[in-house]
Formats: structure tokens, C-alpha cells, sequence
């Protein structure tokens, strides 16, 4: 059985590591052998256009960590494109799955990472936790379709992101849907809205008030004390609705916070130095190594007690085959962007 561990801290608290183990059959050969329709289909996740342009890639505030390579701050130009208004939800990957017969890497597997206050499987069922990070622990049954254990289901939370998917699950669906994953200059200059150099899609507060003069939320992150108490003032323990909350001025819902994203890069800190020394930098495609793929925008674990991931500028990554209850992706169309699978150097096709 597959094991959980986390990444080099302080990135653990994101979404846990899974080992690799022997027996593992690698998703990116499903990637090709599934039998696409011969008109693929195109996914029915609405899309925002996003006009061409440059912006200020990175921190400007210098809060992130070190580690993460989240400066300097550099100027990217874009090509326009389009990108998915909110993550991919359960009943879009359904849709997915039902025409593919594919199995995400967590059903191959057989286990995934769930947050601890919201499992929901037999005490027989929990494998273990994640070395490091206790919150986290490795559930037998945990997949897509049961993205808490094995007494939860997706139809329960039809809206809400898909979780428990690996880089490699998510490619495939974009493979399926005739899209891609954004690269990480894409899913930061769409998830600005326009913004130059915010903190957030809606300014740099990270609270805002009421008409009653209540405390506002713009996003789904923790509040209360983690990892044992969230006293749920934005509304919810773990995955929202994907369209919840006010959208950024692009239309994009929850670039920060709900769960995090994958991206199409290679996680290499050092890469904003090189992009630095190149001037203006055009559609980057991110660095041809790294230590795993671009994770963004945060989930509803994140917390500025511990891990304030959750700004526009923040970065983390994860392994590839990787997958936990708080990370799902977005796509994007009308663009040219990499569509190279995880552990594969080769374009996939048909």
C-alpha cells in the first residue's frame, strides 16, 4: 500500500506527497489508451476571455517564503486566451469519467490524502497520517467520487471541485475536453482580474465589511485555530461551491482560497531569477525541470497563522501523482500551451 509523505516544509502544509510504491500502474499510460470519441468532446465548464497583455509577475510585498521563489518580480507578456471561470467541478469530471471509463490515480492506488476533520470512512480505513503534518491522513477508498472516504460522495457535492486528482488525472481530462492546463504566467494573470501587483483578486485586504458593518469574506480559507477548530465564518469546513463568493473582474471565481490548482510548469524556485535576467519575458512556459508541478491560489486549509498561500503572487507544488482533498485545476483553451504528461517527455495524441 502506498504511503503519504509530505514535501520539504514549509510547502507540507499545502497538499501531502504520496510515495511512489512498485506496483504502481502510471496513468499516463491510460492517457494513451482511452478511447476518445472521434469527435472529442469539449467540456461544458463556462470560460472567461482574457485579453492580451503584461503584468508584473510575482511579490511585490515580499511575504512569501523564501523557499518558494515567489521574486522578483518580473514583467510577463500574454497572449490572449481562454480560461475556465471556476475550478473544474464534480459533475464536469463525471462527465469525464462516464465517457472514458478512466481511473484517476487515486483509485489506482487505492488510497488518498483526506484533512482529518473531514473524514468520513471506517477507523479501518485510515492507514496512517502524513509524516510531519498529522492532519493529513492516508484513507483507503479516498478518490474523486469519494473525495472524504469511502461514506462520502460527489453527488452529495455536485458544484464543489473535484479533489483527489493528480496532475496526471487532470491532464487527461483536458486531453478529453480538447483544453489544457494553464501555465503558471496564465493562471496569475487571469487570476489578477487586471489587478497590478495586489495582495488579492479584490485589493490588498484581506477583509472587507458588510452593508451591517459585519466582517466580509471574499474567499474560502480556515478560521479559528488550525488544524483543530474552524468556526466556519466564511460558511464552510472544506470544499465551497465552485461559483461561490464575488468573482474577480475577469469573471474567475476563487483564485484564492477553495482548493488549490494545478498548473502545466515545473516548480523550480530559481526560475523568476532567470526570467529577470531575460528582460520582458513572452508566454513563458516555465522551467524544463523541478522539484514537482505548480500548485496555486491556496485552499481552505490555508491560514496566515502558518501558510499564507493564499495571495495572487503565492507558489507551491506537489509530485505529480500526488493528490489530496484540496487540490482540483482549471483549464484553458485558445492558446498555445504544454500538454506533456506528468512522467513523460512525449505530447500526448490519439
Amino acid at each position: 500500500m502506498s504511503s503519504l509523505v509530505p514535501p520539504d516544509p514549509p510547502s507540507s502544509c499545502c497538499s501531502p506527497g504520496r510515495a511512489e510504491h512498485g506496483e504502481h500502474v502510471s496513468t499516463v499510460q491510460q492517457l494513451f489508451s482511452l478511447e476518445v470519441p472521434a469527435s472529442t468532446p469539449h467540456s461544458q465548464q463556462p470560460q472567461a476571455f482574457i485579453p492580451p497583455g503584461s503584468f508584473a509577475m510575482g511579490d511585490p510585498f515580499d511575504e512569501g517564503y523564501p523557499n518558494d521563489g515567489e521574486t522578483p518580480v518580473h514583467q510577463v507578456e500574454i497572449s490572449a486566451f481562454r480560461i475556465d471561470t471556476t475550478a473544474v467541478s464534480n459533475t464536469a469530471f463525471a462527465a469525464f469519467i462516464n465517457a472514458t471509463g478512466y481511473r484517476t490515480e487515486s483509485e489506482v492506488y487505492g488510497s488518498s490524502a483526506v484533512f482529518h476533520l473531514a473524514l468520513q470512512a471506517d477507523a479501518a480505513d485510515v492507514l496512517g497520517s502524513a509524516a510531519g503534518t498529522p492532519w493529513w491522513l492516508n484513507v483507503r477508498g479516498a478518490d474523486w467520487a469519494h473525495p472524504a472516504g469511502p461514506r462520502s460522495s460527489w453527488l452529495d457535492i455536485p458544484d464543489h471541485p473535484v479533489t483527489q486528482v493528480s496532475h496526471s488525472d487532470s491532464l487527461a481530462y483536458c486531453a478529453w475536453a480538447g483544453r489544457a492546463l494553464p501555465t503558471e504566467a496564465q493562471w496569475e494573470y487571469a487570476a489578477r482580474g487586471g489587478l497590478q501587483q495586489s495582495r488579492y483578486p479584490w485589493g490588498n485586504e484581506l477583509h472587507g465589511l458588510d452593508s451591517c458593518g459585519q466582517r466580509l469574506h471574499h474567499c474560502n480559507i480556515w478560521q479559528g485555530v488550525f488544524p483543530t477548530e474552524n468556526t466556519c465564518d466564511d460558511g464552510y469546513l472544506t470544499t465551497a461551491p465552485v461559483n461561490s463568493f464575488k468573482p474577480n473582474a475577469y469573471g474567475l471565481y476563487q483564485t484564492s482560497g477553495n482548493v488549490w490548482e494545478w498548473c502545466a510548469d515545473w516548480f523550480l524556485p530559481k526560475y523568476y531569477k532567470s526570467c529577470l535576467a531575460k528582460g520582458i519575458v513572452t508566454d513563458p512556459l516555465g522551467p524544463t525541470i523541478g522539484r514537482g508541478r505548480v500548485m496555486r491560489g491556496g485552499s481552505y486549509l490555508c491560514h496566515d497563522s502558518y501558510c499564507n498561500r493564499y495571495r495572487l503572487a503565492a507558489r507551491s507544488a506537489n509530485s505529480p501523482e500526488s493528490a489530496s482533498g484540496n487540490l482540483g485545476f482549471r483549464t484553458v483553451a485558445g492558446a498555445k500551451v504544454s500538454t506533456v504528461a506528468s512522467s513523460d517527455t512525449s505530447p500526448i495524441a490519439f
